[in-house]
C-alpha cells in the first residue's frame, strides 16, 4: 500500500471502529450516544492523516513487508489509534484556546454548546459545551488505547513499540503543559517556545509516528535513530509553519480566523523573535506588541499586531530557521539503511509539511 492511499485506509479503519463500539455506548444511554457522535464527526470529518502516513512510513521503512511478521492490516489499525490521540489535543486545545471554529466547522465545545441551547436544556450552555468536550477528549484517549492495544498486531510488537508509544502521550500533554504556562508567565523565550513545538507538535506528529511504525517493524537502533532525527526537525519546521499561519493565515486556508494566535496570547517562535528584534533596535513598537498579545480581539488590532511582527523581520528569521530544519531532517534520510522508496515518500512529506500556503 503506498502512502498516497494511506488517509484514505486510515479513513476505514476509522469508522469500523466506530461502529464496532456503537452497541457499547448505546446501552449506557443516549446522552453518550449523542456525545460520541460528535467525536465521530470530529474524527471522520477531516485531517490529512498525517500521523498514521507517518506511522505506515516508519513500518515499512524499517522493513516490516519484508519481514513479513506482523499483519500489515493490524499494522495499519495499529497507527489509525493516532488520530483518536490528535483529536483528543485538538478538542482539549479548542477549549484552552476558546477557539470557535476548526477546520472550518465548529469547535466540539461550540456545537454541545449550541445542542444545549437548541434542546433548551438547564444551566449555563458554554459551561456545558466545554465539560462535554472534554469528556470526549478524554473518552478519544481512551479509545486511542483500545485501538492501538486490540489492533492484532502481535505482543511482541507492541512491547518493542511501548517505550514510543508511552513518551508520545507524555510529550504531548506534557507540551500542552508547558504551552499554558508560558502564556500564564508571560515568556519571551525563543527556547522555551521551541520546546513547546517540539513536544506539543514535532513529537506526536512525525518524530514518534516514525518511532513507532519503525519498532513495529522490528527496524534496527540505527534506522530508528534516522527516523527520529528527521522526525524532530521536520516537526520543528512543520510547527513553525503553522506559527506563520497562525497570524498571516487565510481563514480559508487554515479553517481558523486570521491572528488567532495573537488573539489567544500564543508565545510562539515567532512572537520571540519578533520582541527580540524590536528590542535590539530601539523599536516603541515592541511594547504595542507585548501589550496587545493575548488582549486584542478586534480585526484592526490583530491586524496591526501582525504587521509589527512582519516589519520586524521574524517572519524572515523563522524562514530561515525552516528551511534549517527541513534540510538537517532531510539529512538524516541519507545516512539511514532504508529504501529509495521510503526516502524518497519522507521527502515529499516533508515539503508538503512545512512549505504549506499562507
Amino acid at each position: 500500500m503506498s502512502l498516497t492511499e494511506i488517509p484514505a485506509a486510515v479513513q476505514e479503519q476509522l469508522r469500523a471502529f466506530f461502529d464496532e463500539r456503537a452497541a457499547e455506548v448505546q446501552a449506557i444511554g443516549q446522552p453518550v450516544v449523542d456525545a460520541v457522535a460528535h467525536l465521530e464527526r470530529f474524527v471522520l470529518g477531516g485531517g490529512k492523516r498525517i500521523r498514521p502516513m507517518y506511522g505506515w512510513a516508519g513500518f515499512v521503512g524499517g522493513g516490516g513487508l519484508e519481514r513479513g511478521a506482523e499483519d500489515s492490516g493490524a499494522v495499519l489499525r495499529a497507527i489509525s489509534a493516532l488520530e483518536l490521540i490528535q483529536a483528543c489535543a485538538l478538542i482539549h486545545d479548542d477549549i484552552i484556546d476558546a477557539s470557535d471554529t476548526r477546520r472550518g466547522n465548529p469547535t466540539v465545545h461550540r456545537a454541545v454548546e449550541a445542542d444545549h441551547r437548541r434542546l433548551g436544556y438547564r444551566g449555563d450552555s458554554a459551561v456545558f459545551g466545554e465539560h462535554t468536550a472534554i469528556l470526549i477528549g478524554d473518552l478519544a484517549l481512551a479509545w486511542s488505547e483500545d485501538m492501538w492495544r486490540g489492533s492484532g498486531v502481535s505482543a511482541e510488537a507492541l512491547a518493542r513499540a511501548e517505550a514510543a508509544w508511552r513518551g508520545m502521550r507524555t510529550e504531548v500533554i506534557g507540551g500542552q503543559l508547558l504551552d499554558i504556562t508560558l502564556e500564564a508567565e508571560g515568556s519571551e523565550s525563543v527556547d522555551m517556545a521551541e520546546r513547546v513545538n517540539r513536544f506539543k507538535t514535532a513529537a506526536y506528529t512525525i518524530e514518534r509516528p516514525l518511532h513507532l511504525g519503525a519498532s513495529l517493524a522490528g527496524a534496527g537502533p540505527d534506522v530508528i535513530a534516522a527516523f527520529r532525527g528527521y522526525g524532530r526537525d521536520i516537526g520543528l519546521a512543520f510547527q513553525l509553519r503553522d506559527d506563520l499561519l497562525g497570524v498571516f493565515g487565510d481563514t480559508a486556508v487554515t479553517g481558523k480566523p486570521a491572528g488567532d494566535d495573537i488573539r489567544e496570547g500564543k508565545r510562539t517562535v515567532l512572537f520571540a523573535q519578533a520582541l527580540l528584534l524590536l528590542d535590539a533596535s530601539g523599536d516603541p513598537a515592541a511594547r504595542t506588541l507585548r501589550e496587545g498579545i493575548g488582549t486584542a480581539s478586534e480585526p484592526d488590532e490583530l491586524n496591526h499586531l501582525a504587521g509589527i511582527i512582519e516589519r520586524s523581520g521574524a517572519v524572515e528569521k523563522v524562514e530561515a530557521r525552516i528551511t534549517e530544519l527541513t534540510e538537517s531532517g532531510l539529512a538524516h534520510l541519507e545516512r539511514a539503511p532504508i529504501g529509495d522508496d521510503v526516502a524518497e515518500s519522507l521527502r515529499e512529506l516533508a515539503v508538503k509539511a512545512t512549505a504549506r500556503r499562507m
